[in-house]
């Protein structure tokens, strides 16, 4: 197994039990890394947990909706009894939403904020005083839709902005404390088959299949959060329309808008 400086490094990261959270568990794993896993399938869990153990690395999970506050402090909780410390936590808990906002129903907002904001905020208060012990980090995945809302994406593209004030505030909080915190601005990327989204009246729905378009790769997004970490960075932008994105949005934030308007009907939908 290649190990480096993740080596017997304490690393929970929720929403772990699928997609861009598991592949991020399995590259950490094979860098030498413990990992706690978090997700709310126990089933699932369970196989990742056995993948990494098939590599030789040390792997445990905690089943739990951790946008509730007493299941985040269990993870938390369980973690520190377990191994005694926390090194990382990548925050990593999330849920996409489709609808115009003119017909979204209000339970759609209250579901992507508990998912989106509330796990985020729940996890990492609990585990920033163990974490400054360890001068460790703290991850949040956030998205290009975070850098300027998007159409059909309202209640995602606030959740995912809202993480980066607090991101931010938690920077300058704790300036002296020689903890990381990292926001990664992650662009479209692939899934897995039967993946859902949260439709305009709060039902799940299946999110179209993106494996003919050019996308990144869950190992790409994973190999980005890593280096974040490695290199103890606060941003991290991926794909090139998405730092295509970032910086017309600092030099004309109207021509954005103007180029969205023209795409929505064209191109965007084809991701929804």
């Amino acid at each position: 197994m290649n190990t480096s400086n993740f080596k017997d490094k304490v690393v929970i990261i929720t929403g772990s039990s699928q997609g861009i959270g598991k592949v991020t568990a399995i590259d950490l794993a094979r860098q030498g890394a413990i990992i706690v896993l978090n997700g709310r399938n126990i089933e699932k869990l369970i196989q990742v947990k056995n993948e990494i153990k098939v590599l030789g690395a040390n792997a445990v999970f905690y089943c739990g909706d951790i946008s509730k506050q007493s299941e985040a402090k269990g993870l938390i909780d369980y973690t520190l009894k377990t191994f005694g410390k926390i090194d990382i936590l990548i925050n990593n808990a999330g849920v996409s939403m489709r609808g115009n906002f003119s017909d979204i129903n209000p339970v759609v907002f209250k579901k992507v904020f508990a998912i989106n904001v509330m796990a985020a905020v729940n996890t990492s208060l609990y585990a920033i005083g163990p974490i400054k012990k360890t001068c460790g980090s703290i991850i949040f995945i956030s998205s290009v839709a975070g850098i300027r809302g998007l159409p059909s994406n309202s209640a995602y593209s606030s959740s995912k902005m809202a993480l980066r004030a607090i991101a931010e505030s938690i920077r300058i909080e704790e300036a002296n404390s020689n903890i990381h915190v990292g926001l990664i601005y992650v662009g479209i990327t692939e899934i897995e088959k039967g993946k859902t989204t949260i439709s305009k009246n709060g039902t799940l729905i299946k999110l179209a299949d993106r494996s003919r378009y050019n996308v990144l790769s869950m190992h790409q997004v994973a190999k980005a959060i890593i280096n974040n970490i490695k290199k103890r960075k606060f941003t991290t932008t991926l794909s090139f329309l998405g730092k295509l994105n970032l910086m017309l949005q600092k030099i004309s934030p109207i021509l954005v808008e103007r180029i969205l308007i023209w795409t929505n009907k064209r191109y965007l939908s084809r991701y929804l």
